[in-house]
């Protein structure tokens, strides 16, 4: 499909002529975005959603991802990086508590990418420098139980 109209040129506001800080009041140069016509042309083309179209090979889904490489090996399972399942995903089953990367992440880092309104605002947290080098990321696990208590888990 295919959206097509002719519109007014934002940069000259249709007039075709600019004047800049090159010319003075009396003066004009003819616009080059329309090329003087005071209109540009905007066409896009685009296919009408129908529903959401299925991924095949995809075994679990992660709302996000703050920068960890993702994906199984001998040490990790697709599972230890959270996430939900390919198909509860599909289900519309949403990301519980439980679902962020928490053995890579605390819980600031996570939700400032994820759901600002969620991250902790607690005092350890002040560690103006990265996530990792926070005093407290080697024991994160504890900083979850206390977000997972303070959000009601």
């Amino acid at each position: 499909m295919k959206i097509e109209f002719d519109q007014e040129c934002s940069s000259c506001s249709g007039t075709g002529l600019y004047s800049g800080i090159g010319e003075d009041k009396s003066t004009a140069i003819v616009c080059h975005h329309c090329k003087g016509t005071g209109k540009s042309h905007f066409e896009h083309h685009y296919n009408e959603f129908t529903g959401r179209k299925p991924k095949h090979g995809i075994k679990r889904v992660y709302q996000s991802n703050p920068g960890i490489g993702i994906g199984e090996n001998e040490k990790y399972s697709l599972e230890d990086f959270g996430g939900i399942s390919h198909s509860d995903w599909d289900a519309d089953k949403g990301f519980p508590q439980g679902s962020e990367m928490r053995i890579f992440t605390c819980p600031a880092w996570w939700y400032q990418g994820v759901n600002y309104e969620l991250k902790p605002n607690w005092d350890e947290c002040r560690l103006g420098g990265t996530f990792s080098s926070c005093n407290e990321f080697g024991r994160k696990h504890e900083c979850w139980r206390k977000w997972d208590k303070e959000n009601n888990k």
